[in-house]
């Protein structure tokens, strides 16, 4: 089988895997690692890495992002691109979290504003902000009012009183992914997604009160607006049920199409369909319609974020300056133009547990940033500081446009509870300082610290490879989970 003892060294954070490692593989397999991380790297990542090589129509490699572990599919960490005349759509490049990802908020406050406020901060959006497995938003759709948000995405939460207008240029795709179709979602998607919307939920999603710690690069920085000891949120979540059931609804028509034409896949959970087929077009979008609900699942937890602030400092949130910095998306599938040796072609682009890292000069990043790239965020586990990187143009060239997306875990939600007691988490977090508001005492265990990759590794390891630009640390205050 082929693994670890298969990498070969490019240069400091770059390893490949030959196409000749495998008959079946139509491209290299490179994966961003540290030299450390590629001696303990799980070969099952790898293999999934090198499955995806071996798709039809895939261009250039197949990625492996510095936080790579294994998925459903595709390994999570993993970007793959698909030629638009003979590639193929994978909702395993895509996961079950459509558009889970992560929202950050400046404000002009420091953590000597808020400290003797914290406690209170924690306690008003824990309040507000629905949170754990199964959690119901405090908006109740109707079943007729669905399909607004599925079309619309977050302009839907603008017009109907969530946030401000402004907020619209800051957020990947405007917060609207076109192409959204609600008649290829299934009732079931729907009827999971009404209840949900406005919260939270659990697992690995949260909202952290954070502090701007180290700054490296003070230019790029100062183009974001950030500086050191100010007061930022974070905001992870995604799709909820609705996303969920949509994946799932659509797995099982691509597992058809791939027995009817008899495609010689190396895992069954890379069912995939042609591009130009009725499956493929059906799914981009019910894809759509999930990411734009995630986009307004976010929407709406930033207005409350903001009430909250204003509740508990009787201050209105734009003299707080809670303004957004970014938005990106973690797990989407993209129609974009990319160089492919000296053509600029047009490709599909699965980003699964990878974030968005455009360049200098690209349109599609707000006119703001075009200088500097796009804001990278990168969200830390539960006590661990998070960041803020620049997309370059290396990562142009060699991933599409992609970096990492988080810490990437290294142990299952049940060996962590094995591990780790919720007691014990709850001191490291409170001997540093952290104010912490779960819904479940079980999830603390589970989201432990070292149930994941180090992720100041992860940042560092995409910096040595040029895939993105450490700009700063984010030091967390307060964590609210589900």
């Amino acid at each position: 089988m082929v693994g670890k003892k298969d990498l070969e060294k490019i240069r400091d954070g770059v390893f490949e895997i030959p196409s000749s490692a495998r008959k079946d593989m139509r491209v290299p397999a490179r994966i961003y690692l540290d030299d450390e991380s590629a001696k303990t790297i799980e070969d099952g990542a790898i293999k999934q890495v090198v499955n995806v090589a071996c798709l039809e129509g895939i261009q250039k490699r197949s990625i492996g992002l510095p936080d790579i572990h294994f998925g459903y599919g595709f390994s999570i960490g993993g970007v793959a691109a698909f030629a638009e005349n003979n590639g193929v759509i994978s909702p395993g490049g895509v996961g079950f979290d459509i558009n889970c990802g992560v929202r950050l908020i400046k404000t002009n406050l420091t953590e000597e504003d808020i400290k003797p406020y914290m406690q209170d901060l924690v306690n008003e959006l824990f309040k507000k902000i629905p949170s754990g497995l199964g959690s119901k938003g405090i908006k109740h759709l109707k079943e007729t009012e669905i399909d607004d948000v599925l079309i619309n995405g977050a302009q839907w939460a603008i017009e109907n009183g969530y946030g401000w207008e402004e907020d619209l240029k800051y957020l990947e795709e405007n917060g609207c992914m076109k192409g959204a179709n609600p008649e290829r979602v299934s009732t079931k998607a729907k009827r999971r997604g009404i209840p949900q919307l406005g919260s939270l939920g659990s697992g690995n999603h949260f909202l952290e009160i954070q502090k701007i710690g180290d700054i490296y690069d003070e230019t790029i920085a100062k183009n974001y607006g950030l500086e050191k000891d100010q007061v930022v949120i974070l905001i992870h979540t995604g799709s909820r049920g609705c996303g969920y059931q949509i994946c799932a609804d659509n797995l099982r028509e691509m597992d058809k199409v791939a027995k009817r034409l008899k495609m010689n896949l190396p895992d069954r959970q890379l069912a995939c369909a042609p591009i130009d087929s009725e499956e493929a077009q059906h799914y981009l979008q019910a894809m759509a319609c999930g990411a734009n609900y995630a986009w307004t699942n976010r929407q709406m937890i930033q207005h409350w974020t903001r009430e909250s602030f204003e509740n508990v400092l009787q201050q209105d949130a734009d003299s707080l300056g809670m303004h957004t910095l970014y938005d990106v998306a973690h797990n989407i599938v993209k129609r974009e133009k990319h160089k492919i040796g000296k053509i600029n072609k047009t490709v599909y682009v699965h980003r699964k547990g990878a974030t968005r890292a455009f360049g200098p000069g690209q349109k599609e990043i707000p006119q703001e940033y075009r200088d500097v790239g796009q804001p990278v965020l990168i969200p830390g586990t539960m006590g661990t500081c998070s960041y803020v990187l620049a997309g370059t143009k290396e990562a142009m060239k060699e991933t599409f446009g992609s970096t990492a997306h988080g810490a990437g875990r290294v142990l299952s939600r049940s060996g962590a509870k094995r591990e780790f007691t919720p007691e014990e988490i709850q001191k490291q977090l409170s001997d540093k300082g952290i104010v912490l508001k779960a819904n479940s005492q079980p999830v603390i265990a589970e989201e432990a610290p070292n149930a994941y990759k180090n992720v100041d590794t992860v940042v560092k390891t995409a910096d040595t490879a040029g895939i993105s630009k450490l700009v700063a640390q984010m030091i967390p205050l307060g964590v609210i989970k589900g």
